[in-house]
């Protein structure tokens, strides 16, 4: 399925949010959001989702789910949200419970979704008993349990070490070349942007607009640190932030 984005604008009471975006997220690739902390990209983010509804503008999908959808929407969240009475295969089942599917599917859906995020051995295991990063491929897991059409994901990987991920950055990579998806990715860190991005999208201070929408070369599975392209557009992607973060202080040297 594809996204797109037309005129959304949106206000919190007197304050405009986000002002007149409009994107474009085809099937089959991923878009990063980057941008100022304030800016309006988890707001975007819900409003692709059906959360919130824009004051203006609008939200299409258009394209078919892929066969076998239960949900074509998903979220990953940047805190995990298990329960922390329930196994790690029961807080994936907990999304497939209202779907009343038979028992035999239910747990095939389950072993192959663990299967595909390396939590075959932890399928009892309680969320206490799993470090970060094994939390958030619980997490993605859940996700794909309803196999669909689209993920969205709101800065997934901030609350984890530089190591872990880099690590579930390579997860990332290798779901999504085993079963490409639409994704959404809202994150701060411009090396995840430029890593696990087809396009980059930079939102300017808020009100959030669409600064810039960059196009990052080369497929996902082959970009690697220290690529001088991929450095390059980190840089370029560092001096957009730069300029947004000394344009909002000197509006504030100037009120």
């Amino acid at each position: 399925m594809e996204l797109a984005v037309r005129g959304l604008t949106h206000r919190y009471g007197d304050m405009v949010v986000l002002d007149d975006v409009s994107l474009h997220i085809p099937a089959g690739e991923i878009l990063c959001v980057v941008g100022p902390s304030g800016c309006g990209k988890s707001t975007l983010l819900r409003m692709l989702g059906g959360l919130e509804q824009p004051d203006w503008g609008e939200v299409l999908q258009g394209g078919t789910p892929p066969e076998g959808c239960l949900n074509p929407l998903t979220y990953v969240f940047q805190d995990f949200a298990l329960l922390p009475w329930r196994s790690v295969a029961g807080n994936v089942s907990l999304v497939l419970e209202d779907h009343r599917l038979p028992g035999d599917r239910v747990r095939a859906i389950i072993e192959d979704v663990l299967a595909r995020t390396r939590l075959s051995d932890f399928r009892d295991a309680l969320p206490r008993q799993l470090s970060g990063g094994m939390k958030q491929r619980v997490a993605i897991a859940r996700a794909l349990a309803v196999n669909p059409a689209v993920m969205l994901l709101d800065e997934p990987l901030s609350a984890l070490d530089a190591q872990t991920r880099e690590l579930l950055m390579e997860d990332l990579v290798g779901l999504w070349e085993r079963q490409p998806f639409t994704g959404v990715y809202v994150t701060h860190n411009l090396a995840e942007a430029v890593r696990l991005g087809h396009r980059i999208a930079v939102l300017s201070r808020r009100p959030g607009r669409v600064r810039e929408v960059i196009e990052v070369p080369g497929p996902l599975s082959e970009r690697q640190t220290g690529d001088p392209e991929l450095e390059a557009i980190q840089a370029h992607l560092w001096g957009l932030m730069r300029d947004e973060a000394m344009a909002a202080d000197q509006e504030l040297l100037d009120a």
